[in-house]
């Protein structure tokens, strides 16, 4: 079954682009475009499609705004989101991620990087674009460190947390740490629950706030 994708940007040029480079991917079928975070919530929540690809800059509701409608942390059943940008700039990247998104791209990314986010996204991961990801986690350690879990990690959580804050996929966990990938998604499944985060992006950026990494 293909993946469904709605595709939001107020250029019209840009829109028709990433609608053709998407459609072009076996696997990928773009439901719909639109041209505003407005027209692209409305959409959204009628179609639900497996993700939704927002630009950040666009009139009546701007692209921050539409993902924290589609997947903030008060939305019942959240849709995945990509926020894509021409901008490089912190606010952006954090605003975006505060909103739920679980990618942020810039728009000079290519078809391969774009098309792994959108997939990723899909399966439940995320992907930022290299060139913000160091920066960005490092901005976020800097600020308050985060209370310590009630619950507290296990060694093995504390693995798989520093792994999946390095990048590295699910597959990659299991064949560094020589545990089964369903063993890993469980693993998972217990970090998220036991920090309070929703996704692989958030379970980084609290591994870099308590001095995982440096």
């Amino acid at each position: 079954m293909s993946l469904r994708v709605l595709v939001a940007d107020d250029q019209e040029i840009v829109r028709t682009g990433l609608a053709m480079i998407l459609g072009a991917q076996d696997g990928i079928e773009v439901v719909a475009t639109a041209v505003d975070g407005q027209d692209a919530v409305e959409q959204a929540r009628d179609l639900r499609p497996d993700v939704c690809l927002l630009d950040i800059r666009m009139p009546r509701l701007n692209g921050i705004e539409a993902t924290r409608a589609l997947a903030g942390p008060d939305v019942a059943d959240p849709l995945a989101v990509v926020v894509v940008t021409t901008f490089d700039l912190d606010e952006y990247v954090y605003g975006a991620l505060l909103a739920g998104a679980k990618g942020f791209l810039l728009k000079d990314c290519g078809p391969e990087l774009l098309t792994h986010a959108v997939r990723a996204a899909a399966d439940g991961g995320s992907l930022i674009a290299p060139s913000v990801t160091t920066r960005l986690l490092k901005g976020f350690a800097t600020r308050d460190t985060p209370a310590d879990p009630v619950s507290p990690l296990t060694d093995r959580e504390e693995q798989v947390l520093v792994a999946v804050a390095r990048g590295l996929t699910n597959h990659e966990v299991a064949a560094e740490l020589y545990i089964s990938l369903s063993t890993v998604k469980t693993h998972l499944g217990s970090l998220m629950g036991k920090l309070g985060v929703r996704n692989r992006v958030e379970l980084a950026l609290w591994a870099y706030q308590t001095r995982r990494l440096d």
